[in-house]
């Protein structure tokens, strides 16, 4: 995915309208008519954002009779899920370090004592005693 790809493809998520029309074609096709019903906009205001997601990659219009269903084209969002996947040893990397030095005693605490177990100890010896 070349740089513009990857602009639009943002660009295009970038929006909660859009983003709920591709997961409304997550499940399978609808009309311009159905993908507008749950948002209080006319009609032409959905289609300037099924355009958007058109020239994206991410739907695609079919004709079917006298209605065009738009389909989910997943190819841009795969693209996408690479491209961040690119970056997840780095956020791994730099959990495993926060975790390590969450593990590792502090130089201004105190290291915990280790637990013992008194019925371990052999007969006779009187450590803990004072003399």
């Amino acid at each position: 995915m070349n740089s513009d790809e990857l602009d639009r493809t943002f660009a295009a998520l970038a929006d909660p309208t859009r983003r709920a029309i591709l997961a409304r074609l997550a499940s399978g096709e609808a009309t311009v008519n159905q993908l507008a019903e749950p948002f209080d906009m006319t009609q032409p205001s959905i289609s300037k954002h099924l355009k958007v997601l058109e020239q994206a990659g991410l739907i695609s219009r079919g004709r079917a009779a006298q209605t065009r269903p738009c389909r989910l084209e997943p190819a841009p969002l795969q693209e996408i899920a690479q491209w961040v996947g690119m970056y997840t040893s780095l956020w791994e990397a730099s959990f495993d370090r926060l975790d390590a030095f969450l593990q590792a005693p502090q130089p201004d605490q105190p290291v915990p004592p280790v637990p013992t177990n008194p019925a371990s100890r052999a007969p006779g010896h009187h450590h803990d005693q004072q003399q």
